[in-house]
């Protein structure tokens, strides 16, 4: 499965979410690799949809895209049941891991 996170330079998320990501994928027991890119301009951002750093991309998708949001080099907020956060939950981020694993589960 092809995982890639994308992040700004110096992103204050970039570790919470490389260890948020590792948790996912080893309580899935998927192969715990994935990618990391940093993303240094506004040409590369448009070009990869990247909405915010951190972003997770499952083959190439953003499980957590919100329609009609501006690409740019920018910090990303996650929402949560009690506000925002700068990581999506672990259960979101498992459920989107599983369902690109097994197209056949609910995401």
């Amino acid at each position: 499965m092809d995982v890639e996170l994308l992040v700004v330079p110096d992103c204050p998320h970039e570790t919470a979410a490389v260890q948020l990501l590792r948790t996912a994928l080893l309580d899935l027991g998927l192969l715990n690799r994935f990618r990391i890119t940093v993303i240094t301009g506004g040409g590369q951002a448009e070009q990869r949809g990247f909405t915010g750093s951190p972003t997770f991309l499952i083959a190439g998708i953003d499980p957590f895209a919100e329609p009609g949001r501006p690409t740019g080099v920018s910090c990303r907020i996650y929402r949560h049941g009690d506000g925002f956060k700068g990581v999506p939950g672990l259960t979101e981020l498992r459920e989107a891991l599983r369902h690109a694993a097994d197209p056949g589960t609910t995401p």
